[in-house]
């Protein structure tokens, strides 16, 4: 069985290594004849790579510990359903189940009448640019990355899941990044193809459409990363700036940046290089992730390490960039139309794009910078998160400001301000009383606070009053985005500076007081379950008197893991959420707590599933302004 898997990975290596020659005899001819033989070429490519994956897969369900992949990531004593998570756990399995969805993307495509509508040179290109991507894929996979690796002598059991993989955020976590990357490769190649062709294909609709299923997967992978690090890592938040972390948000950085940008293109036909150079961004920007993450190049707390990919990967990105710039500069593109002032909507969204841009480079920076300084350093230290605390969230302060007016601007200068932009503005005063009423005074939290209100305020003004916004799906997508964002951006603004956190120890019966609340710690009992032990504390917590609820966080060991894990409890609230870990105990029974207050923290889990549920009603319709698309208006 796990000969067929490779094998069948290997077939469609060479599938894919002949499609693609044949696309590129094509694409320099200029001819159409293998079309029909590419397409059928490249079903049964993914029929191979859905073979070799589902074989994986169901070598984790038989617990085939044969298999070294399966054996490093499972044992007998794993649930069903964190077995076939494990699928995606090590290297080797999430390489595979990345290029199985990139595949999977390039045949949905396929069967589409946007395939099917694209003229024949910008299709023999878009084929050459895709199945080198899958090619490349598969040479990982087969050549330094073989998931099908196997022992001569099988082991009888397996060394187990990582414990801090055994959690819900690891069933949607990683498909839902991957789905976002996987996304990106078929818009990629779509926009390249359409200006190597020279026919300058108008890929904006398909672009678009796809841009923004992919933004909204790789939101909602990167937000549900966060909530699996506040309620598994024990961290206290949802984001440490680890180099893992930063390597998701590069693509979504320059995926938002493009999705506003399209917008200018849609309507006024402006900024055609600008969005193919960052539509390819927004897929080199996933392929350094991965790089960030399996080269070693950057210590992590969940990086895979060192591996033999990493070059590989970093060739392929710096190609890739290379052939998108020779491309935008040596064929020649459609004019687009100038570019109206600062102060219109198109102004401002250029404006919005340049932030994201300019966040995403002082991430990418940051987060290279012990590589960066090894050029004139020997003691290279990495940046800590105070770095992109003080740098990044005045910027998103910022595109929280501009939210507030943009919707309300108009597309032309000279026009004046709506008096729907007036209301917004004017509510920013009394948003940042209510802010300061609360006690949130510090400057950057004030502002982004008060932001965020004021654009709450201005899109519930632009949903009730705009007629044309309520009946186009797409408009309330619009809103709805916005909105979570703005309620993201308040529980950021809000929870991250004001969360107040202690380290107790503590006798049974003793209490610490955080914000008002009193923690009491009652009493400890030992319990065992499949594959683990551990230890639970009970937590009692009030305030001014009355029993706010009880937290009973858990110390497991797993077996095969020496090291003890920690599972944290929490008292859920919209307003002030508590939060405890329980860090270490002794025969005694005292016991070591972190504890924590954490305001507003929901609204950031709240706005973001706005954000991704709303996103899809975006998807729906282009506006298209007869003439515009191409710069001919």
């Amino acid at each position: 069985m796990h000969a067929i898997a490779y094998w069948a990975l290997l077939l469609a290596l060479f599938v894919y290594l002949f499609s693609g020659g044949a696309a590129a005899f094509q694409a320099l001819r200029g001819e159409r004849g293998f079309g029909p033989w590419i397409e059928r070429g490249n079903f049964l490519a993914v029929a191979s790579v859905t073979l070799s994956s589902l074989l994986l897969l169901l070598a984790f369900v038989r617990q085939d510990y044969s298999l070294k992949y399966v054996h490093d990531y499972s044992d007998s004593t794993l649930p069903l359903f964190y077995a076939v998570t494990a699928f995606w756990a090590g290297q080797a399995g999430s390489l595979l189940f990345w290029a199985w969805l990139v595949a999977l993307m390039g045949l949905v495509f396929q069967v589409t009448p946007s395939y099917r509508a694209m003229p024949t040179a910008t299709k023999n290109t878009y084929w050459l640019l895709f199945l080198a991507v899958q090619a490349f894929f598969l040479l990982l996979l087969s050549a330094w990355s073989n998931p099908f690796i196997e022992f001569a002598v099988p082991p009888a059991d397996g060394r187990g899941l990582n414990p801090l993989l055994r959690n819900p955020g690891m069933i949607f976590h990683p498909p839902l990044l991957f789905l976002g990357y996987a996304g990106f490769t078929v818009p990629a190649c779509l926009a390249l193809a359409s200006r190597l062709s020279g026919e300058n294909h108008d890929w904006l609709p398909v672009g678009r459409v796809w841009n923004l299923f992919s933004w909204i997967f790789l939101t909602a992978g990167i937000v549900l990363g966060g909530w699996w690090a506040y309620m598994e890592l024990g961290w206290g938040g949802y984001w440490a700036w680890d180099p893992v972390e930063n390597a998701s948000l590069l693509p979504w950085f320059a995926s938002s940046a493009l999705i506003h940008t399209l917008i200018v293109q849609e309507r006024r036909g402006s900024l055609h290089n600008t969005n193919i150079f960052l539509m390819m961004l927004s897929l080199l920007t996933c392929i350094f992730a991965t790089y960030l993450v399996r080269s070693g190049v950057v210590d992590s707390l969940h990086a895979f390490g060192g591996t033999g990919v990493a070059v590989p990967l970093i060739v392929s990105m710096l190609f890739g960039l290379a052939l998108t710039l020779i491309a935008l500069v040596v064929t020649p593109g459609p004019q687009g139309r100038d570019m109206p002032g600062l102060l219109t909507r198109p102004g401002f969204l250029l404006l919005t794009a340049w932030l994201f841009l300019g966040l995403g480079l002082v991430v990418g920076l940051g987060t290279m910078w012990p590589v960066i300084s090894s050029l004139w350093s020997e003691n290279t230290v990495g940046l800590d998160a105070n770095f992109y605390n003080r740098v990044c969230l005045p910027l998103f302060a910022v595109i929280a400001l501009l939210l507030v007016p943009c919707p309300w601007l108009n597309w032309k200068d000279g026009q004046g301000l709506k008096a729907g932009a007036k209301i917004a503005l004017a509510a920013l005063l009394p948003a940042a009383g209510v802010m300061a009423l609360f006690g949130y005074t510090m400057p950057v939290a004030l502002l982004a606070g008060a932001a965020g209100g004021a654009a709450l305020v201005g899109l519930a003004v632009l949903l009730a009053t705009d007629a044309s916004v309520r009946k186009r799906m797409r408009g309330v997508g619009f809103v709805g985005v916005h909105m979570g964002l703005a309620l993201v951006v308040i529980g950021v603004a809000v929870s991250g500076p004001y969360s107040e956190a202690v380290e107790a120890v503590l006798d049974p019966g003793e209490s610490v007081t955080i914000d008002g609340y009193v923690f009491t710690y009652h009493d400890m009992r030992e319990f065992e379950r499949v594959g683990m032990s551990g230890i639970q504390a009970r937590v009692q917590a009030t305030k001014d008197g009355r029993e706010v609820g009880v937290l009973r966080p858990e110390r497991r060991i797993y077996r095969n893991f020496d090291q003890p894990f920690a599972e944290v409890e929490v008292i859920p609230s919209l307003g002030k959420e508590l939060y405890a870990v329980l860090l270490a105990v002794d025969r005694q029974h005292r016991a070591s707590f972190k504890l924590s207050v954490n305001p507003l923290v929901n609204w950031v889990w709240i706005g973001s599933t706005l954000m991704c549920l709303a996103g899809f009603l975006c998807m729906r319709g282009v506006h298209r302004r007869e003439g515009t698309a191409n710069g001919r208006g």
